[in-house]
C-alpha cells in the first residue's frame, strides 16, 4: 500500500474508532463493513485494513468467521490499564530526568512550546499527533530499551481511550499545563519530581475520560494509579 493509501487508512480508523469512544457504537456490537463503508463513502478494502489496524491495538476483535466487533472492555480491566499506564510512564520520566541528554531535554522543550502554540490556536489534530511524540520522547529518555518497548506497548491498547479524553472542554490546556510540570522536573533533572508529575498528568487522563463517559451516560469507576477515584 502506498503511503496516500496509508494515511488514508489511518483516517478511517481514527474515524471509526471516534465511533466506539464517542458510544456510537457500544462493546460488543458488530462492524459492518459494508455499512461502514457506504458512511464514510470509500470501498471496504480500506475499511477492512482499518479494522485492522484497530484491532491491533485491542479496541477491537476480529473473529475468524463472524467478523469484527468492538471489544468489551469492563471498568476494572480499565482501571487496571490506567493505573498500569501511569506507573510506566511515571517510571519513564524519573528515568529520563536522570538520563536524558542535553540535546533531548532541548528537543523535549521545544516541542512543548511548539504545543503551547497549537493550544493557543485550538489546533486540536496538531497538539494530538504532537502529544504522541511528546510522551515517545519522554519514553526514549528514559533510556532502557525493555521500559520503552512495555510502555509503548501498553500505549497502543489505551490510545484511543486518551486521544478520546481530548474531547472534554479545556482538556488540551490542562494537558498542556500538565505537561509543563513534567518538562521542567525532566529538563532541571529532578527524577522524584518528575516521576510525581507524570503521575499525577496520567491519572488526570483517567479521570477526564471518564468525565467523557459520564457525559454520555456511561462511566465506568476508573481509578488512578494513587488508588482514588478522580
Amino acid at each position: 500500500m502506498d503511503e496516500i493509501g496509508q494515511n488514508r487508512v489511518g483516517k478511517l480508523a481514527k474515524q471509526i474508532e471516534a465511533l466506539v469512544t464517542g458510544g456510537e457504537l457500544p462493546p460488543g456490537s458488530k462492524l459492518d463493513e459494508q455499512i461502514l463503508a457506504q458512511r464514510f463513502e470509500v470501498s471496504r478494502t480500506p475499511v477492512r485494513e482499518a479494522l485492522r489496524q484497530l484491532a491491533s491495538t485491542g479496541l477491537i476483535e476480529l473473529r475468524p468467521n463472524r467478523g469484527a466487533f468492538v471489544t468489551i472492555v469492563t471498568p476494572e480491566r480499565l482501571e487496571e490499564m490506567f493505573v498500569a499506564m501511569a506507573e510506566l510512564e511515571a517510571t519513564c520520566a524519573r528515568l529520563a530526568a536522570m538520563s536524558m541528554t542535553p540535546v533531548e531535554r532541548r528537543g523535549l522543550q521545544r516541542l512543548h512550546e511548539r504545543m503551547a502554540e497549537m493550544v493557543a490556536r485550538d489546533l486540536f489534530e496538531d497538539f494530538v499527533e504532537a502529544n504522541e511524540t511528546f510522551h515517545a520522547l519522554v519514553y526514549r529518555g528514559a533510556h532502557n530499551s525493555l521500559l520503552e518497548e512495555a510502555t509503548i506497548a501498553l500505549r497502543r491498547r489505551v490510545a484511543a481511550y486518551r486521544r478520546a479524553q481530548f474531547r472534554t472542554a479545556g482538556r488540551l490546556a490542562r494537558s498542556h499545563a500538565e505537561h509543563d510540570a513534567v518538562v521542567k522536573a525532566i529538563v532541571s533533572g529532578e527524577p522524584a519530581r518528575a516521576h510525581a508529575t507524570m503521575l499525577h498528568h496520567v491519572d488526570l487522563v483517567g479521570a477526564s475520560f471518564e468525565k467523557l463517559l459520564a457525559t454520555a451516560g456511561a462511566a465506568p469507576p476508573v481509578r488512578t494509579a494513587e488508588g482514588r477515584e478522580p
